[in-house]
């Protein structure tokens, strides 16, 4: 039985990991963990439910909208091993938009558009998933109806939604109900006969890195010295193609690499 790939982002704090949890029904993912922020880095989670294997990638995406040059080679990195690892094992299926029940901030925009539009080049299916409402009045999908709007105006386009507590504590029933509505998303979103899994290439890969650039350091050049570098020595790329990488990177080229 093949698995699925998920991609879980979004904001610190939103509850990743309790989320990885209800799915899963049992405790995978530790609560806690000492990933940076900032970066773009992942741990991978092995889950089954309803007869169906999933891999859970539950990553830490952009915590502010502008990096300095440090930070976005770490998240050049980090993506490129993504990217790496999920063509081995046939690609993204869904893209999991993790946030708690708030405002729609720039940072949740960013990461929004960068994993997305920048890294699946608006070709998976996207889920938001908005968590913390075990107090919400009523049943938890009215907030999704109250702010709807707010999503389209800013340009935040899902395919579905889901509103739960990822949280047991004193709203077990909405706690189990939460874990229905998830795993339901979860199918309908990664259904056989649904598209075929997303998976990357290098001309894609430097048409996100340029937009990534932007996005991240404006009008500032990352230095070709220490791009190719991280590329060569911590990516895994040839040196050829790490050169041609940062030269186009630096010029804002999208042609790609060969």
């Amino acid at each position: 039985m093949s698995r699925k790939n998920i991609v879980l982002f979004g904001q610190t704090g939103a509850g990743k990991s309790s989320l990885v949890n209800l799915m899963a029904g049992e405790d995978v993912a530790g609560i806690s963990n000492d990933l940076k922020p900032c970066t773009l880095h992942w741990q991978e989670y092995p889950i089954e439910f309803d007869g169906e294997s999933y891999n859970v990638f539950d990553t830490v995406g952009l915590e502010e909208p502008q990096l300095g040059i440090t930070q976005f080679l770490d998240a050049v990195e980090n993506a490129y091993k993504l990217i790496q690892e999920l063509e081995t094992q046939g690609g993204i299926d869904l893209l999991l938009f993790c946030m708690r029940a708030g405002t729609l901030t720039a940072t949740l925009q960013n990461n929004y558009r960068l994993f997305h539009e920048f890294l699946c080049d608006k070709k998976v299916p996207i889920v938001v998933v908005i968590t913390y409402l075990e107090n919400e009045v009523g049943e938890m999908d009215t907030w999704w109806k109250r702010h709807e709007t707010n999503f389209r105006d800013q340009e935040v386009h899902v395919a579905g939604h889901a509103c739960i507590t990822a949280i047991r504590g004193n709203f077990p029933h909405r706690h189990e109900e939460s874990r229905t509505t998830i795993r339901n998303v979860v199918k309908e979103f990664t259904a056989d006969g649904q598209k075929q899994a997303w998976k990357g290439g290098d001309s894609l890969f430097v048409s996100f890195m340029r937009k990534l650039r932007k996005l991240l350091v404006g009008n500032r050049k990352p230095v070709k010295k220490n791009m190719v570098a991280r590329l060569t020595e911590r990516c895994g790329m040839s040196p050829d193609v790490a050169k041609q990488l940062a030269d186009r990177i630096k010029n804002d080229e999208v042609e790609g690499a060969t």
